[in-house]
């Protein structure tokens, strides 16, 4: 599984260059994996869910100061930094809120995998999902109306997030929390959890397959932005690492908790929230390359964050 977790940014390039290839040379398949893409999103995030502690809340919020430094840092300090960002992007709405979608949500799957093999503390990063996850589905909603305002109104876009919010993470979400319940009376299904911790990677190389064969035409009519999209995310992950050592020094964190507040800072939970930018009507279509593309910059800046993050948080 760790080799598996190494390799998944070129794993999930070829898995976007042969959608797109796919989708060049047979358009005509291309609606059948507009029908595919959600049951296989259902998957993958049921998946991920149950890789998340649920059942531990108390666990983490017991850990003061690093969670104390993890909530500032990644709705706070964080979120101010993606509004400066804005300034940076273009003005196309659907461009913004791609934008505001995927920075504002931290990461609960691989920030776990990149703070292990990163030299942070896994048991903290395992411990905090609970928290991030619930406090990004509490908070994003409250930034976006904050950061867009009007445009949000205007579009109407709460009709179409509603449906997709409770149909494709509350009910995964409910799912995981069962799971995670019988597994904790019954010992013997721990095996099955586990099994599930294989799938996310493939499931979410299948996903950005699928939708790199059906937007294929809008990637390439939007592709003279992605220099100024690709600056945008290398910031934001440079500004991350800087501010979770700043963090690390402020709450009196060692080397490894330090380094997983770093993990966390630049990590977002993209996969998550593509079923809001896909269930979104045509207009704003453009939001789902920019959380495809960002997760491939991400990736990217993860291994470069293997080398950097040891040198940059010491004890």
């Amino acid at each position: 599984m760790d080799a598996l977790e190494r390799q998944q940014a070129w794993l999930y390039l070829a898995a976007i260059t042969v959608g797109m290839m796919t989708g060049w040379l047979w358009p005509t398949v291309t609606g059948t994996f507009d029908v595919l893409l959600w049951p296989v999103l259902g998957v993958l995030l049921y998946a991920t869910f149950t890789q998340v502690p649920l059942t531990h809340l108390a666990r983490a919020i017991r850990d003061g100061h690093f969670s104390a430094a993890l909530i500032l840092g990644n709705f706070v300090i964080m979120p101010a930094i993606t509004w400066l960002l804005l300034f940076l992007a273009p003005a196309d709405p659907a461009i913004r809120l791609g934008l505001l979608l995927v920075l504002l949500v931290p990461c609960t799957d691989w920030f776990i995998s990149f703070t292990h093999l990163g030299g942070g503390d896994s048991a903290r990063a395992i411990a905090a999902t609970p928290i991030l996850l619930i406090l990004q589905i509490v908070t994003l909603p409250i930034y976006l109306w904050l950061f867009l305002g009007e445009e949000v109104a205007s579009a109407n876009l709460t009709a179409h997030l509603v449906p997709v919010f409770f149909g494709l993470i509350i009910t995964p979400l409910v799912l995981a929390w069962l799971t995670e319940k019988a597994v904790e009376s019954r010992p013997a299904l721990t095996g099955y959890t586990r099994s599930l911790g294989w799938l996310p990677v493939p499931a979410l190389a299948l996903v950005v397959f699928l939708i790199a064969a059906s937007q294929i035409t809008l990637v390439l009519e939007i592709g003279r932005l992605l220099p100024v999209l690709l600056l945008i995310f290398a910031t934001y992950l440079l500004a991350a690492a800087l501010v979770g050592k700043l963090l690390s020094r402020a709450f009196q964190l060692s080397a490894a908790p330090g380094r997983t507040l770093a993990f966390s800072l630049g990590t977002r939970n993209s996969f998550v929230v593509l079923p809001f930018a896909i269930a979104l009507p045509d207009l704003w279509a453009p939001a789902v390359v920019v959380i495809v593309f960002q997760s491939l910059v991400e990736l990217f800046g993860m291994t470069a964050y293997l080398k950097w993050l040891p040198r940059l948080i010491r004890e």
